[in-house]
């Protein structure tokens, strides 16, 4: 991380980074009972521009909604509000978004004792995977960990404890000099890295083939500029040959290519951040492309107007 939050939304408004405690008894720290998104704001001429974050809210409140908690105590036009207003007090161009809701208490097991508390944290993640793991490729393994059968927990929601195998999965990848773990799933199947979704690519670029294990906001756009729709296959290992050409997807890597054959790491690099009227998307440039889509997936975070906004001068 370059530079931490200065401010963080702590359930109802923006305190100081110092004063965002939370109380050392509750269901989310001990049993990792929570649930977040990732998402990413970009730099444009015109300001910055939040990616997909209507629907990464979404994504949080289905997330909420399937881990079983009932009456949250915010409404989606709150969240909205104050996911813009932490992006601005921060005054960041560029950053990661990290909403969090924890439950509270709770401690007997049951969700209906606690409380769900809402945090928010944004902060600069300029490289998720290194600088150097752009240019040369990712160097991924099959781990020896699996990915959660469905019927464990509960995968199609991002939530805290899910994480646990993916930080075992990743260390020890990295502790045997890869950059990052393929995961398999329960059936042998390719099913994710350690926090990263995986497309491989057939005919060019012509086919996209995925096996998207869980939504993933960030690989639908990346699909949606291949020549042709994407193909939901079940993956296997050996689609990771040595003539498999293959990239990741997800909130904190953007798109990266992995490191096999180098016709494919040369093409990624014209997958460009290109500033819009709506915001930031990604956009085919190369020659062998020119007519593919721009994309214009983002919002603009209204930066502006809440430097006007009273909590916000207050917070400066």
């Amino acid at each position: 991380m370059a530079s931490k939050s200065r401010y963080v939304w702590v359930e109802h408004e923006l305190k100081d980074s110092s004063e965002s405690k939370i109380p050392f008894v509750n269901a989310g720290l001990h049993y990792g009972f929570s649930v977040f998104e990732g998402i990413r704001c970009y730099a444009t001429d015109t300001g910055a521009a939040i990616f997909r974050l209507e629907e990464h809210v979404d994504r949080l409140l289905d997330s909420a909604h399937i881990v079983g908690f009932r009456d949250l105590p915010f409404t989606r036009a709150e969240l909205l509000e104050a996911i813009h207003k932490t992006v601005a007090a921060n005054g960041f161009s560029a950053c990661y978004i990290r909403p969090l809701i924890y439950l509270d208490g709770a401690m007997n097991l049951v969700v209906d004792s606690g409380k769900p508390r809402l945090m928010i944290a944004v902060w600069e993640w300029t490289s998720f995977l290194g600088a150097e793991a752009r240019e040369r490729g990712i160097r991924a393994n099959i781990s020896s960990y699996t990915r959660l059968h469905p019927n464990i927990m509960m995968t199609k929601a991002k939530v805290s404890g899910n994480y646990v195998g993916s930080i075992l999965a990743k260390t020890e990848s990295q502790r045997l000099g890869f950059d990052e773990a393929i995961m398999l799933d329960p059936q042998g199947y390719v099913a994710e890295c350690s926090g990263e979704n995986i497309f491989v690519v057939r005919d060019n670029l012509r086919r996209v083939c995925v096996y998207l294990a869980a939504q993933n906001l960030g690989g639908e756009k990346v699909a949606a500029a291949a020549r042709d729709p994407r193909r939901l296959e079940a993956l296997v290992r050996a689609a990771f040959g040595p003539e498999g050409d293959w990239f990741v997807t997800a909130s904190a890597t953007s798109v990266m290519p992995g490191n096999t054959a180098p016709s494919l790491r040369s093409q990624m690099a014209s997958w460009t951040r290109c500033p819009t009227v709506a915001g930031a998307g990604l956009e085919w440039t190369s020659s062998s492309q020119p007519s593919s889509p721009r994309m214009t997936w983002c919002a603009g975070a209204p930066c502006a107007a809440l430097r006007s906004c009273r909590k916000y001068r207050a917070h400066r």
